[in-house]
């Protein structure tokens, strides 16, 4: 498996989203997504893309979107190997005495991936309730 930074392209992201029933969004709004992303990771096998993960963010707010990974390749590491990287991304883009913070949303599910990855589920003791707005034309 080989994982390439930063090459995530609007074809194989559409495809991966599609390999877990996600739908797409239109291709502007996609390949500006896409350019404006932070970091990307793409797992990739027999020159075919399995796997990705895109990190967007401000430099101290972080948010991690679109970890996908093919079904069939499911329950091998790859997300996670995803997953580290995109957080050693962020650890080294944290400079010393600073601090950052990564959000997500899980796929329902899938919460306990990120658990135990070091993610809390809030609400808890520091945060409320995460809340997000879809704004469809």
């Amino acid at each position: 498996m080989n994982y390439k930074e930063n090459t995530l392209c609007y074809e194989e992201y559409c495809k991966l989203r599609e390999s877990v029933g996600w739908i797409n969004f239109s291709r502007t709004q996609t390949e500006k997504s896409l350019q404006n992303s932070l970091y990307t990771v793409a797992a990739e096998e027999d020159n075919q893309v399995v796997g990705m993960g895109r990190l967007i963010g401000d430099g101290m707010y972080y948010m991690i979107v679109d970890i996908v990974v093919q079904p069939a390749y499911q329950q091998m590491g790859i997300g996670s190997k995803i997953l580290n990287m995109i957080i050693e991304y962020v650890d080294s883009a944290t400079p010393d005495g600073g601090r950052s913070s990564i959000q997500l949303i899980a796929e329902k599910g899938k919460e306990t991936f990120y658990e135990s990855r070091g993610f809390k589920i809030i609400p808890h003791e520091f945060c409320g309730s995460g809340m997000r707005k879809v704004i469809r034309k």
